[in-house]
């Protein structure tokens, strides 16, 4: 979805020519190939040797072995970037992986998705009206650095820098936890023992937090552990406000019960408030 949807915007926009695909699965790129998305499905190492800008939209915990791949075939021209969640660890794998050619890549983050995968999941407006968050290393020229910023823009992004380490720390809040914690309900849910009624009789309230759980679990699993400290502290968090919400309801505390859903309530009816 990442990957083909970069590649959808940018034609559709007329920014790219010949684009390249690569993938683990030969049938997801032939479907790509099907669709418009690429024009041909190539390796890695074919990919660095002919490509202007690459698009890494792996798990973050397969970026390093793909640029290892991709070093000895790389051109000095070719510029790379990334869609992966978390920032620290990706620049850390980027140093190991390309040495001194590490001011090619040029890390990157969309605020875009959702919990389809594969090629028919692409959508040419994903990224309209979305943020990215560009961190760029001391080693990226400014040219690199705006041929990615170019790039995103292109495809309707409003697109902003940010230091890697903050990026991470507040993406954890926002972004990471949200995920792990639909993904545990659901977890809890589908293990009962009286599974099969809780579903049946679940609505909208319950469609609405359990939609993100259907995403990528190889993917989410490589970003709740590459971005492990900050997820620490935000279960801290959360952890210490169940604690007051169950006392509350333990104790048949109303008034701090309701202060708690009153500060939720608020705070969700103000986000973004037009």
């Amino acid at each position: 979805m990442i990957g083909g949807s970069f590649a959808a915007a940018l034609r559709q926009a007329g920014q790219v020519g010949r684009v390249l695909g690569v993938g683990r699965n030969a049938q997801s790129l032939a479907r790509a190939v099907d669709l418009g998305l690429i024009d041909e499905a190539v390796t890695a190492e074919e990919a660095a040797a002919r490509s202007a800008l690459i698009l890494l939209a792996t798990p973050v915990g397969g970026l390093k072995d793909v640029l290892s791949r991709m070093l000895p075939h790389l051109t000095d021209g070719v510029v790379l970037t990334d869609a992966g969640s978390t920032k620290a660890e990706v620049v850390e794998a980027a140093r190991a992986a390309l040495g001194n050619r590490v001011g090619q890549f040029v890390p990157g983050h969309p605020i875009a998705g959702a919990e389809r995968t594969g090629p028919e999941a692409a959508d040419a407006g994903l990224y309209r009206k979305r943020m990215v968050i560009l961190t760029p290393l001391p080693e990226n020229s400014a040219a690199f650095t705006d041929l990615v910023r170019r790039a995103w823009q292109g495809c309707g992004a409003d697109v902003i820098d940010m230091d890697a380490a903050a990026h991470d720390r507040v993406l954890a809040s926002v972004s990471h936890l949200p995920h792990l914690l639909s993904a545990v309900y659901m977890e809890q849910v589908a293990t009962a023992a009286d599974a099969r009624t809780r579903l049946d009789l679940a609505g909208t309230g319950f469609r609405d937090f359990t939609r993100i759980a259907a995403g990528s679990p190889e993917m989410w699993r490589d970003i709740f552990l590459s971005n492990r400290e900050a997820m620490l502290a935000e279960l801290a968090d959360v952890r210490g406000v169940l604690d007051r919400a169950e006392r509350a309801i333990a104790d048949g505390d109303s008034d701090a019960l309701l202060t708690l859903l009153d500060t939720a309530a608020r705070a969700r009816r103000d986000w973004r408030k037009e």
